[in-house]
């Protein structure tokens, strides 16, 4: 069932019954918490660019075949513009300034920080829509990006030859990814409400894929990557990708943004523990810490959690994008 928006965007009617979207939370979250994991086995071997551009590309020859099995074609050829163009903002740059900030810091930390994404949504629909967050949703801000500022004051999750302007580097990377993370998230609310899910995640892993594809000739290994980084950024497209964008806007459409938002706990966890036992990460308690901060700035900030009660509804923004 669908209803319309006050700026005239259609909008889905969530379901009530949480069997229906819980499963698809936790998968979700599972599969962006390995997200990480792939992207620093790949990016190592294929480059930043390269790594993100053989994502898109493998995400759109998965997403494709679907698409017109699913008779979906149309939607997309409505809609191409606009989901092309977010795919840009959603997929092309964050997934490349991830993989730049993974040559440097542990995939953990870099889940952390993708954390905020819906701290940056809800500014950037303030701006756009007007959205304007109420006091409690302010302090989280505030103390969201103060847990981002701890983080980036030490070099924890630093890898062993990283130097020390690396760390700042590697965490202004990962803010500009949630920051485009955030323009996403209302743009697909202003322009592709109501569009089928798998017409807007294949639209947006084609536009990636062409907004990719002449840099990533450019800075292509002139060493051909290993066997152990192609199957990583085969995974990386097919499931943490591909898979990972059908499940997302069907939470979207099931749950509704607000209880989607909840999948920024999950993320993280997965993704430290995949580092911890794949990579050999370590887990401080820095890192554990400015975790709890910014996790607590996320859950004000998007109106999850609230220091005074009937102070306003929950965000009405989209949830982290697959990292």
């Amino acid at each position: 069932m669908s209803t319309t928006t006050k700026d005239n965007t259609p909008a889905t009617t969530p379901s009530t019954k949480p069997k229906a979207w819980l499963l698809d939370l936790v998968l979700l979250g599972a599969l962006w918490g390995a997200s990480f994991l792939f992207m620093r086995i790949g990016a190592a071997e294929f480059g930043a660019l390269p790594a993100a551009a053989v994502r898109v590309a493998v995400a759109t020859l998965f997403l494709l075949p679907l698409l017109f099995l699913r008779g979906h074609g149309p939607a997309l050829g409505q809609h191409w513009k606009a989901s092309m163009a977010i795919g840009v903002l959603n997929s092309g740059i964050p997934f490349a300034l991830f993989c730049f900030a993974l040559l440097t810091i542990n995939s953990g930390l870099a889940a952390v920080i993708n954390a905020t994404v819906p701290m940056f949504g809800a500014l950037v629909a303030w701006a756009w829509f007007r959205d304007r967050p109420d006091g409690s949703r302010i302090v989280g801000l505030v103390i969201g990006f103060a847990g981002v500022a701890m983080l980036a004051s030490r070099s924890a999750g630093l890898h062993a030859d990283a130097g020390g302007n690396a760390a700042l580097w590697a965490v202004l990377a990962c803010l500009g990814a949630c920051a485009s993370y955030g323009v996403a998230a209302s743009a697909t609310r202003r322009y592709l409400g109501g569009v089928p899910a798998l017409a807007t995640a294949t639209g947006s892993q084609i536009g990636a894929t062409l907004f990719l594809a002449l840099p990533a000739l450019w800075f292509w290994p002139t060493q051909m990557p290993s066997l152990r980084a192609w199957l990583a950024l085969l995974a990386l497209g097919v499931a943490c990708t591909g898979l990972a964008y059908i499940l997302f806007f069907r939470l979207i459409a099931n749950a509704g943004p607000a209880r989607a938002l909840t999948v920024t706990f999950l993320v993280p966890v997965f993704a430290v523990f995949y580092g911890a036992v794949f990579l050999g990460e370590n887990i401080t308690q820095w890192m554990l810490i400015c975790a709890a901060v910014i996790v607590c700035g996320v859950a004000l900030s998007t109106g999850l959690v609230k220091l005074w009660p009937g102070a306003g509804s929950p965000a009405a923004t989209s949830p982290p994008r697959p990292r």
